[in-house]
């Protein structure tokens, strides 16, 4: 799996791939599959293709979820 950093790194972008059990779920271009929980949302907007910049914190959240489930 690449770093965080690579996964957002420059103009890369994520795309919503469907919604589950109260998620937006979003793939990285490095096929890195990641929830946004609806309740995070509010007003805001969540496009089809965005910049991957915007869901770090999201990818972090996950991303730590699933080192916590390793261990």
């Amino acid at each position: 799996m690449k770093s965080l950093k690579e996964m957002v790194a420059k103009d890369r972008i994520v795309s919503f791939m469907y919604y589950r059990s109260g998620s937006l779920w979003y793939t990285t271009e490095d096929n890195f599959l990641f929830p946004v929980p609806i309740s995070d949302i509010g007003d805001a907007t969540f496009n089809q293709r965005d910049k991957a910049i915007l869901f770090m914190r999201y990818i972090r959240k996950y991303m730590d979820e699933l080192e916590k489930a390793k261990s």
